[in-house]
């Protein structure tokens, strides 16, 4: 009958699997068998490439998609306010009416003309064929009907001068005008902000430049951190700051819940992957008095193989090291390993143990 050696039993966790590996087992086969090569039992892990992936923290300043500050195209009195503060307005809606009671009349007065133009020159057109009306004669009536055309024309475009209309859909903003208010061409009259969808700048080092392209998404908080949402890079400044050694990237950020306001800065985090790197287990690093290295398996026997740290991971580590993708390198039983040492991977094992 066979049985495990008590001495076996003693030896705590990845001990007890290596003993069993390598004592116990010899213990069964060397009397039926010659003592085989020693081999050192190990546990491995399977060498895998990623990127690198730096986390890139800045701070962005935000305009609405679409953001205008209207102003009267002449002079004139604020005859009536149409709109209120906050307020959504839609596109060719009027927000203020100047005194107009000139200019309609104008117009008025340029049918009239247009009218008069019109029925002189329909009867030279009649009496041409009789004589009595000469070929000059009807140029003039004609060129008249036209002037009479323009003057109407001109006179209804004054018209729409003394209304103030959206050029888009958006909200209004504060507006300082009451009316009988005088205004000019410089006067601001309010703001119009289409804010369905907000664009936000700012700055990235230039380190990384070429790394940050159309399309790669970004993500946004306040500072108040009450508010996170994600953006959409949509440009890249062409060259970088010379005084800032930073180059300007612009994201559009969606707003269809209408909480983001324009001018709000945001804190932004944009992941930017680098080179890529071998990834191994943390527990597999080492350190000599050369610096840090991992053992790898190699045609059955370990290498130590020199390693630098890239980037610490969450129980991982990117390093650079000669490790092509696929390599062998030991996790578990590295006390024991010299360069050239035989070993043998129990990983396998370990799993039917556990299992």
């Amino acid at each position: 009958m066979s049985f495990i050696p008590r001495h076996c039993l003693l030896v705590p966790g990845l001990l007890l699997v290596l003993g069993l590996v390598s004592g116990c087992d010899k213990h069964e086969t060397t009397a039926t068998k010659p003592r085989a090569e020693n081999k050192s039992p190990v546990l491995t892990a399977t060498v895998s490439w990623q990127p690198r992936m730096t986390l890139v923290e800045a701070v962005g300043t935000s305009r609405a998609r679409k953001s205008v500050t209207l102003y009267p195209e002449v002079s004139g009195e604020v005859a009536e306010i149409l709109f209120e503060t906050g307020a959504q307005v839609e596109a060719g809606q009027p927000l203020v009416q100047l005194d107009a009671r000139n200019e309609r009349l104008a117009v008025e007065l340029a049918e009239v003309e247009l009218a008069e133009a019109e029925r002189l020159y329909s009867r030279y057109k009649r009496s041409e064929g009789a004589g009595a009306v000469t070929k000059s004669m009807l140029d003039d009536a004609k060129s008249a009907v036209d002037r009479a055309r323009i003057n109407l024309q001109r006179a209804q475009v004054n018209l729409t001068y003394r209304t103030v209309r959206a050029p888009f859909t958006g909200h209004v903003g504060l507006t300082d005008l009451d009316r009988g208010a005088r205004v000019e061409p410089s006067t601001p009259i309010v703001t119009l902000d289409d804010r369905s969808e907000l664009l936000v700048t700012f700055n990235v080092p230039e380190m990384f430049y070429g790394q940050v392209t159309q399309g790669q998404w970004i993500e946004l908080s306040t500072w108040s951190g009450r508010e996170r949402s994600n953006g959409q890079v949509i440009d890249v400044d062409s060259r970088v700051d010379a005084q800032t050694r930073a180059f300007t990237v612009r994201a559009r950020v969606p707003n269809t819940a209408d909480t983001l306001r324009p001018g709000m800065s945001f804190r932004i985090q944009l992941q930017l992957a680098g080179g890529e790197f071998p990834v191994i287990p943390e527990v597999a690093l080492q350190w000599g008095g050369d610096g840090a290295y991992v053992w790898a398996v190699k045609n059955g026997v370990a290498v130590r193989v020199p390693a630098t740290i890239v980037q610490r991971l969450q129980g991982q580590i990117l390093v650079d090291a000669d490790l092509p993708e696929g390599t062998i390198i030991v996790t578990e039983g590295i006390q024991r390993l010299r360069e050239g040492q035989p070993v043998i991977d129990v990983s396998e094992r370990l799993v039917e143990i556990g299992r």
